[in-house]
């Protein structure tokens, strides 16, 4: 199920305010999270509209739940982060996803939750391409 209204559903101009595609996984997709004050950023969104865990089959939800760790392991691989947040919210955006936050030792926002966006560090399209590329490397 698609809703037309929804950023994730629709992949066009309103996921691309925030993020850029790196990738479909088992059953979601991954996207590189423009604002990057925590390098690495990313969000897991589920394929399909719904918008809790719960709507989920018991093996939907195993698979989500592998594809976020999958995405965590390239995290981890590619910036090597001291700690990696996960944040699951969709107060506003009812359609479930993770946003995978990696943290860094005295870096920005580390001992505390992380800001959903800080709107403080954007980068090049070469950089953007260039976490990218780590990411999907390391998957």
């Amino acid at each position: 199920m698609k809703d037309t209204s929804c950023a994730y559903c629709m992949e066009g101009d309103l996921v691309a305010k925030f993020g850029i595609k790196i990738c479909d996984m088992k059953v979601s997709k991954l996207y590189l999270f423009k604002e990057q004050s925590h390098p690495g950023r990313v969000i897991v969104a589920y394929k399909d509209h719904v918008s809790e865990i719960t709507e989920l089959s018991e093996e939907e939800r195993n698979t989500f739940l592998a594809d976020v760790n999958t995405a965590a392991n390239a995290i981890h691989k590619a910036f090597a982060p001291q700690k990696l947040n996960y944040g699951a919210y969709g107060d506003t955006g009812h359609h479930l996803h993770f946003h995978l936050v990696p943290k860094y030792t005295d870096a920005f926002e580390w001992g505390g939750t992380f800001a959903m966006n800080p709107d403080k560090k954007y980068l090049s399209d070469e950089e953007y391409n260039s976490m990218i590329e780590k990411i999907k490397a390391a998957l």
